[in-house]
Order: C-alpha cells, then sequence, then structure tokens
C-alpha cells in the first residue's frame, strides 16, 4: 500500500481482504493470495532491478506486473468510492474533500444487498435485514452461522406445520419468515464484511432447496394428521420447482459465453426494462424465492395444506411457463454459436449414466446433432404417458423404459450445440420425477409416497450439486459418481422393473423406494460433503451493485 493513498477505508477493504481473489488492487493497494506469490516475487524483483524508472505509484506497478505473468488481478468497482494517490497538495485536498463527501458505511451497507432481486425481498426484507447483517458483522458472527440458523429455523417451521393444529400452521408461516429473513442477511453479512468461503458457498447453494423441501414434507405431515393425503401434491411441487430450476441453469450455461448472442426477443425484453413498473411486474409473476416463501407463509397460517400446494403448484407452473417460452423464443430467434464449454455443460446436466454414455459412444459420429431435442423431447413423452396411464407393475413399462434408454442415448450422442437442446436436461428431470411419482401414486399402499418424497428429494440434490460445481467452475461430479448412481435412464429402467417384479407384493414397493434414495443420498452426500470442503472447492457468491 502506497503511503501517500488517500480514499476510503471500505475501497481498502475490497482490495485487501477478498479471499475469493488470488490477486486484487486499487489505485495505490494490492493484496495476493498464495497462488499469486510467484507472480508478485517476480514483479517486485524487476521493479528492484528497474529501480525508480516505472511511472506511478509502486503498488499500481506491481499489479501491472502480476497480471502481465499471467495472473488475473481483480479490480473491484468503486463507484463513489475513492482510492487514489495524489502527487500535487491541490490533488490531495480535492481527494480529502471527495472522500468527506461520501458516507463510507452507508455505501458498504447498499451494496451488501444485491442490485437485482425480487419485489417482496427489496422493498420488505432488505431494507431492514442489512442492518442485521452488520449487527451480526460487528458481533463477529459468521455468514455460515446465519445460514445454519436460517436452516434450524425453517426445520423448526417444518416441525410446527406437521402438527396439523392451526397454531402450528400460524407458528409455521412466521417461523418461514423468519428464516427468509435470515437467508437475506447472511449474503449481506458475507457482502457486507467480505466473508467468502468454500463451505460457505456449498451451505448458501443448497441449503435454500432443502428449508423449502422439508417444509413441504411438514404440511403433507401436517395434514395427513387430519385425514387429507396431500403427498401428491407435495412431490409435484418439488418436481416443478426442480424442473423450473433446471431450465435456468440449463439456459443459462448453454448461452453465457455464446458468440453472436442477440435476438429480437432478448431486445425486446432489455427495452421493457428500461420501463421501470414492468421490470418489477415482470420479477413478480415468476415467483421468486421471495414472493413465493411469502405466499406460502401467508396460506399456511390462514388457509389449509391442500390450497397452499394447489395456489403453488399453479404459481410455479404459470411462472414456468412464462419463463420457458420466452427463453424458447429467444433461442429460435437468435443466431448464437454455441461453444463446447456450453455443449460440455449440457452434457453434464443431462446427468447420463452408464447404459446413455454406451449408447452415444456407439452413434457418435453417425448421429448428428439437429433433432436432438426431438428425441428427448418423444423419449420424455412415451415414458410418461407408460408411467401414467399403464397399469402399476405392467411389463409393457419396462420395454417403455427401454425405449426412453435408448432415446437418452441418442439425444447425447452429438455435442448439444442445437438451439433448444439447453431443454434436454429438464426434460430428463421430467421423465425420471414424473415416473417415480406416477408409480407411487398407483401403487397406492402406504407409505409409498412419502419414500417417493425422498427418492425424488436425493436425486434432486445430486442435480443441484452438479449445477454448482459446474457454475463455480470446477466441472461436473466425477464419472464414477453419476455411473454408481446409475444416470437418470438407469434409474428410471429400475424403477419401472422394481415395480415390475413387486407387482404382487406392492406393499415392499415403498421398501424399494426407500433404499434407493437411502442408496442415492450417502453417495451423493459423501462425495458432495468432500469435494465443498476440499481446497479446490468455489467461494462463489451474488455480488451487490457497484458503489
Amino acid at each position: 500500500m502506497d503511503s501517500a493513498f488517500v480514499g476510503h477505508l471500505h475501497a481498502l477493504r475490497l482490495a485487501l481482504t477478498d479471499p475469493r481473489f488470488d490477486a486484487c488492487a486499487v489505485t495505490g493497494a494490492l493484496a495476493v493470495q498464495a497462488g499469486a506469490r510467484g507472480a508478485l516475487d517476480k514483479a517486485a524483483a524487476e521493479a528492484a532491478g528497474a529501480g525508480t524508472d516505472g511511472a506511478g505509484p509502486y503498488a499500481d506497478r506491481l499489479a501491472t506486473a502480476v497480471e502481465a505473468a499471467g495472473t488475473t488481478v481483480q479490480r473491484p468497482e468503486l463507484g463513489t468510492l475513492v482510492a487514489t494517490v495524489p502527487t500535487a497538495r491541490a490533488e490531495r485536498d480535492a481527494a480529502t474533500a471527495a472522500v468527506a463527501a461520501v458516507d463510507d458505511e452507508a455505501v458498504r451497507l447498499r451494496t451488501a444487498v444485491k442490485s437485482r432481486d425480487g419485489f417482496f425481498t427489496t422493498f420488505f426484507i432488505s431494507p431492514y435485514s442489512r442492518y442485521i447483517a452488520r449487527w451480526c458483522a460487528r458481533r463477529g458472527l459468521t455468514p455460515n452461522q446465519v445460514t445454519t440458523a436460517s436452516l434450524i429455523t425453517a426445520l423448526i417451521a417444518a416441525g410446527c406445520a406437521a402438527t396439523g393444529e392451526r397454531w402450528g400452521y400460524v407458528a409455521a408461516g412466521v417461523l418461514l419468515l423468519v428464516s427468509f429473513v435470515l437467508d437475506c442477511t447472511d449474503g449481506q453479512l458475507a457482502r457486507y464484511s467480505l466473508q467468502y468461503s468454500t463451505m460457505g458457498a456449498w451451505l448458501d447453494a443448497t441449503f435454500d432447496r432443502a428449508k423449502e423441501y422439508a417444509f413441504y414434507a411438514g404440511l403433507a405431515l401436517g395434514a395427513a394428521r387430519n385425514g387429507d393425503d396431500v403427498w401428491a401434491l407435495a412431490v409435484g411441487s418439488m418436481i416443478l420447482m426442480t424442473c423450473r430450476h433446471v431450465v435456468d441453469f440449463s439456459f443459462n450455461e448453454a448461452n453465457h459465453d455464446a458468440t453472436a448472442n442477440t435476438s429480437p426477443t432478448a431486445a425486446l425484453s432489455g427495452r421493457l426494462d428500461s420501463v421501470g413498473w414492468t421490470v418489477w411486474v415482470r420479477r413478480m409473476i415468476i415467483l421468486p424465492i421471495g414472493e413465493r416463501w411469502a405466499m406460502i407463509a401467508v396460506l399456511t397460517a390462514f388457509t389449509t395444506p391442500r390450497i397452499v400446494f394447489y395456489a403453488l403448484l399453479i404459481g410455479c407452473a404459470f411462472g414456468a411457463l412464462y419463463t420457458t417460452a420466452g427463453r424458447v423464443l429467444r433461442s429460435l430467434t437468435r443466431k448464437a454459436t454455441r461453444t463446447d464449454r456450453a455443449a460440455q455443460a449440457l452434457a453434464d446436466l443431462a446427468d447420463s449414466g452408464p447404459l446413455a454414455e454406451l449408447e452415444a459412444r456407439l452413434l457418435r459420429g453417425r448421429a448428428g446433432s439437429f433433432g436432438s431435442v426431438y428425441v428427448a423431447a418423444l423419449g420424455t413423452l412415451v415414458m410418461i404417458a407408460g408411467a401414467v396411464f399403464l397399469p402399476f407393475g405392467d411389463p409393457r413399462l419396462i420395454a417403455v423404459a427401454v425405449i426412453y434408454v435408448m432415446a437418452a442415448g441418442l439425444a447425447v450422442a452429438a455435442p448439444l450445440k442445437g438451439a433448444l437442446d439447453w431443454l434436454i436436461p429438464p426434460l430428463f428431470r421430467a421423465a425420471e420425477y414424473v415416473t417415480v411419482l406416477a408409480l407411487a401414486v398407483k401403487a397406492d399402499v402406504p407409505g409409498a409416497l412419502p419414500a417417493a418424497f425422498g427418492l425424488i428429494a436425493a436425486v434432486a440434490y445430486h442435480h443441484y450439486d452438479t449445477v454448482y460445481r459446474i457454475r463455480g467452475g470446477t466441472g461436473a461430479p466425477p464419472h464414477w459418481l453419476v455411473r454408481t448412481i446409475g444416470g437418470h435412464e438407469g434409474r428410471v429402467l429400475l424403477i419401472t422393473a422394481l415395480a415390475a417384479v413387486l407387482v404382487s407384493r406392492e406393499a415392499d414397493f415403498p421398501v424399494a423406494l426407500t433404499v434407493m434414495a437411502v442408496f442415492v443420498a450417502l453417495v451423493v452426500l459423501v462425495e458432495s460433503i468432500r469435494f465443498w470442503v476440499s481446497s479446490g472447492a468455489p467461494a462463489v457468491h451474488d455480488e451487490g451493485e457497484p458503489a
């Protein structure tokens, strides 16, 4: 740090204390982590050899040399914050006045909040949750502790809902909102105090789904106490939510680094964003997490679990159709060229197991990418139709599953670079999840639907884990993990075979689903925990707006 530095404390904090970057700098200050130490040593040696011939502050010359050596130097956007090294008295006076004109703490609080968020979160949570985040920071609390408190609160809420009593539903609604406030606070605390960690990335990435799906289970248990079986609605809600997220992830991975990535539909969307009220309407109608949790909390407190699930299914279905239709239109009207990295990400998100991989290898070079999504769609429709319309345990369903396996292999035999190939992962998710749900419903035995809920939750965790690893830049889970749990097509074939074998002993079907759920959960969780606590896991968090 240059001794003549003039600027805000938070500007220095952004440059010197952010653990996510190997090297970070603002004018007059440079910090490096262990990964950039070699580049810094080389730069310092070169600067010593050059003597005082270099121009500009020493820290800036070092930062330039470190970047020239191949190490990326993060330069945070300061906005209204000041960071400078004045060379004359007039410049120093002007910089000092600029520092005094900006409230450093107000900027720090404002930038702790994400610049793009839902209406409910922006206007009903963030105005005060940022102060809770500051309170936590001043008392030495960490984002991970707040995240854990949010999870515990949500689990208590689920337990209250499971009582089936009105007081339990009211308490559950209140606690769910408290959990959401804490969920917003943990990210704001991380940005406020720059406490980013690999463990935090894992907790933040997975606990939201765990909290929401646990609450679904609590509602289903509470309804059952009152003689109302809504487990099918709970499973359906989880399926819809997971498939909707997979659509989001697949579309973003397919297009974020595509070239010539423009379309008239995207241009229209951009123009609508320039009209203030349309921004909030478009964010609200897709029922993001803030609006969704608020709706669930209010309806839980004042109505019944069945009404909660009906509202959730209708709202999320509309949001899913709206966003998916818009993305399909964008994909059909843009001339984007997909990269190999995007194609690989889609292949990883497809979650193909050994059966589909074998077929894809046999067909490689003889299958074109055109039509991949249509093959996947056809296989998905055939599989869902068979599961829904054929009787439980009908041997013909195994033949349908074999057709699905063949379609799954054919769909991924060529690089997924087609305009709509990003739809392939969500299609496969729908086929697998709906098959499990349909067979559990048709089994019509106690425990089948709760066991299906557990199996889908375990598989969904694996799919979310895959997404967050890819987003962190570390690639998908290892192939041995995907092969061990069978891939989506292997699990579909197995569950249809179990239904056929157990057709005369339907009471054993929930046991089979439970065993599958436990096996998948153990394998996936052990590997996931090993990865996310390792040094190679990414510390990824959403950033607030520029200061």
